[in-house]
């Protein structure tokens, strides 16, 4: 806690005013003004309280000591553990400039274009529990600056014959590329930083941990290393783009251009640590947990939205009665037809599920989670597991979601192998087509809400295993 130096209450980041206020007699200091004896003991480290989910293990830090009663990353209502430790000191933070009001409203009007959203996510108690975390990043500078060689020809045809003249090239670059950050949190999904990004890191300040005061920060635990090299190919890939815009190269084509981090004589010295501001809510339901986040600096809105089951079947209703009567009356469809709609939609829906499948798969594996994974590659955590580890229950039911689908194409074959005379046949066959795409459809929003929620998080520190 950082103490106000006129009546001794507790001094913490006031967004609006970027300063340091207390709480009590509203005084204004500086950030940079105001430190703790043992901020300055060492240059690289400093004093936090680090609070631990005894459910999941997720870490966060903070620089003051009051207690932290609910989990962010599994949405846990419980007291977390806390003790003292030494952190290792980012170079940069970007402050918070949206307020939690501005949050909360940006989230709200992102909600609203959501109209099958479940109410719970539109409760003020959900809404309200935005905590303010500042995320870890690893920013990145290139350099290029040197001479360059490279290898070019051009090919056009005279008559009968292709001629190609090569030419090399040579010339000097001096480019750089600042501050280009990757998340360096494992417990931060990559997509969910992806689609809040970017943050405008030319306004970063050096980092002071009263800066901290009143907020939260993740811990960086994915190594330096791993995006570097996302950083040089961005870097390579702008100039080179920028090298095949000089006239004198139009309509050339270069040799060996994998081997532009050696030609453009890239550089990337070590990243830095900064932190960049979110605003971060956990939704927890049926065993797992949906994320809202928004950037604290521009306010851009990324959220898990589950889709409600009810509301979503009585808009259906609503609109099919209109539809299905403007069709009677502009189009007349024989009963054939309606057969082979049927079968096209029960093989759209079919792949549908399954691609829903494939995707959940993909999600709980945290396949697409770069930072998750190699952390844990360089650990000895086993394989993610399937919910409650039941396998054969999860494979039942994929099959049985499919089968309404299934069924419906079934349906529609053995009536056209049978090509009976009466149409009633054809629209029996329709009207049971339909009640199997009408099921499978069902099956796909709930794989959809699964697919829009993620597994309670274990990470390896010290917790109980709700998996388990």
């Amino acid at each position: 806690m950082y103490e106000c130096p006129n009546c001794g209450g507790n001094l913490k980041f006031d967004i609006p005013s970027q300063q340091l206020k207390c709480d009590y007699c509203l005084t204004l200091k500086d950030p940079y003004e105001v430190t703790k004896e043992q901020d300055a003991e060492e240059s690289n480290v400093f004093d936090a309280t680090v609070f631990t989910c005894p459910q999941c293990g997720g870490e966060i830090l903070s620089t003051d000591t009051s207690a932290a009663e609910f989990c962010s990353f599994c949405g846990a209502s419980t007291i977390l553990d806390s003790r003292i430790s030494r952190q290792l000191r980012p170079v940069h933070i970007i402050p918070f400039k949206q307020t939690k009001e501005a949050c909360k409203s940006a989230f709200i009007s992102h909600i609203k274009r959501a109209p099958f959203a479940p109410d719970d996510l539109k409760d003020e108690k959900h809404i309200d529990s935005f905590r303010g975390i500042y995320m870890p990043y690893w920013s990145y500078d290139i350099s290029q600056k040197g001479p360059v060689n490279l290898t070019g020809e051009k090919s056009y045809r005279r008559g009968d014959y292709v001629y190609t003249d090569r030419y090399s090239l040579s010339g000097d670059i001096d480019a750089h590329y600042d501050r280009l950050a990757y998340d360096a949190s494992a417990s931060f999904a990559d997509n969910i930083s992806e689609q809040i990004a970017p943050f405008d890191s030319k306004s970063q300040k050096d980092f002071t941990p009263s800066f901290l005061s009143g907020f939260y920060a993740d811990t960086a635990d994915v190594d330096a290393s791993l995006y570097e090299w996302d950083a040089r190919e961005i870097a390579n890939s702008a100039s080179f783009k920028e090298i095949k815009k000089i006239p004198a190269f139009s309509g050339m084509k270069f040799k060996d251009d994998n081997l532009l981090d050696v030609m453009l004589r890239t550089q990337c010295p070590a990243p830095k640590r900064v932190m960049y501001p979110v605003w971060f809510m956990s939704y927890r339901k049926d065993g797992r947990v949906a994320y809202a986040t928004v950037n604290g600096q521009t306010g851009k809105v990324a959220a898990d939205i589950p889709v409600d089951m009810k509301k979503y079947v009585i808009a259906s209703l609503v609109l099919a009665i209109p539809i299905f009567i403007l069709l009677n009356l502009f189009f007349t469809i024989t009963p054939k037809t309606t057969l082979i709609c049927s079968f096209i939609l029960a093989v759209f829906t079919f792949v549908i599920y399954l691609t829903e499948i494939a995707k959940i798969k993909s999600r709980d594996n945290k396949e697409d989670d770069r930072g998750y994974l190699a952390r844990n590659a360089a650990g000895s955590k086993p394989p993610l597991q399937s919910d409650n580890g039941q396998k054969a229950g999860k494979n039942q039911a994929t099959v049985f979601g499919a089968a309404g689908s299934l069924a419906a194409m079934i349906a529609a074959v053995l009536v056209f192998v049978w090509t009976p005379v009466s149409d009633v046949w054809y629209y029996g066959g329709t009207s049971l087509a339909f009640l199997g795409i009408l099921f499978t459809v069902m099956g796909i929003i709930r794989k959809y809400n699964i697919l829009t929620t993620r597994k309670l998080p274990q990470f390896d520190r010290k917790g109980g295993d709700d998996n388990a």
